[in-house]
Order: structure tokens, then C-alpha cells, then sequence
């Protein structure tokens, strides 16, 4: 194999903050709970090496909720104007505290303190008492530095499978298929 399905990523990646500047890093995010009902929503990928890909969130969140029963997930970046899909597919695992205490700094104070006062995924009475909490949790921490709250986490999906997909004219798409393997990763094709 020539390509390292990572490096293929940051390449189109790179392209693709070019071609579609605004919310590059979109991704929508499946898991799935213990009795593998789906879910999928759109979320922001905060970093991708190596390791995987990095997106951080409440844990006690519905997808925290389902991550904690179900460690998988799956993600799809979807870049139009490129005619490009990537698929990825793996395990979950949380990123360190250090790496959450790290991104959570770089955050708008706003969005910190956010953070606190969101019970996300749960039932909201109305606006107005989402608003109070937030007032509340600016109240609190006016004048110091907003600390992660101990739910704010970031997750990490370690791929097993990467999907590179480009559009082709009438619909002989182009698919390459990476599979992680004990020994690195093995290449293919797909019928599109």
C-alpha cells in the first residue's frame, strides 16, 4: 500500500478548508444504544492523527449516554463542492484529561460556561430557565477562568475501517476502502 489512509485524509482535508472554509471539520456521528437503536447527528471534529479522530461533548449527553453502553461509532464527512465522502468506522474511547483541559481553554468563554449550564439531550422547561443557568454560571465564575466540567469530554474514534469516496459521472463513483489490519492497513476497492 502506498497511501497511509491518514495522510490521504489530512491531504483532502486540507483541500477541502479551502473549497468549503465554513464548518470543514462537520462530521455527522452515529452510535447506537444497548439495544442498537441508531442515532446520528452533526458534530465538530477537534483533531485527527494517527490515533483517530478527535470530537469533544457532555458525557452525559445522548451520544455520551450511548458511547458509555456502545463504544462504536461511526462518521461521515460529506465535502459537496469536492464531490468527496469519507467514512470512517471504530471504537471510542475517551481522550485524556489533558487533551480535554487543553481544548476546552482554547473554547469562547461563552461557550465554557455553556458548558455548565446545559443539561444536554435532557427535557428543557423552557428557554428562559436555560438562560437563567447560564446567567447563573457567568455569575459564578465572573472574574476567574471557567474550568471543564468533570462531564465535558472528549472522545477519540480509533478507525477500523476508512472509506475514501469521489463522485463520478453517471454514478461510477470511486471508492477506496482501508482496513485496519494486526500488521497496518490493507487497501481496496468497491463496486460504487
Amino acid at each position: 500500500m502506498a497511501v497511509d489512509p491518514h495522510d490521504l485524509f489530512a491531504t483532502w482535508f486540507a483541500e477541502a478548508r479551502l473549497a468549503e472554509p465554513e464548518l470543514t471539520e462537520a462530521v455527522a456521528l452515529a452510535t447506537a444504544d444497548a439495544s442498537a437503536m441508531p442515532s446520528v447527528r452533526m458534530v465538530l471534529m477537534k483533531g485527527h492523527d494517527a490515533r483517530g479522530f478527535v470530537f469533544f461533548t457532555n458525557s452525559r449527553s445522548r451520544k455520551g449516554g450511548e458511547l458509555s453502553v456502545n463504544p462504536k461509532a461511526a462518521l461521515l464527512f460529506y465535502w459537496k463542492s469536492l464531490g468527496r465522502q469519507v467514512r470512517v468506522e471504530g471504537k471510542v474511547e475517551p481522550v485524556s484529561d489533558a487533551e480535554a483541559d487543553a481544548y476546552f481553554a482554547t473554547r469562547a468563554r461563552e461557550s465554557q460556561l455553556g458548558a455548565w449550564a446545559s443539561d444536554q439531550s435532557r427535557p428543557m422547561e423552557n428557554r428562559e430557565a436555560f438562560e437563567r443557568r447560564y446567567e447563573a454560571e457567568a455569575t459564578r465564575y465572573e472574574g476567574r477562568q471557567v474550568p471543564r466540567p468533570p462531564h465535558w469530554w472528549g472522545y477519540r474514534v480509533v478507525p477500523e475501517r476508512i472509506e475514501f469516496w469521489i463522485d463520478r459521472a453517471h454514478r461510477l463513483h470511486e471508492r477506496r476502502l482501508f482496513t485496519k489490519t494486526p500488521d497496518g492497513w490493507s487497501e481496496g476497492l468497491l463496486y460504487p
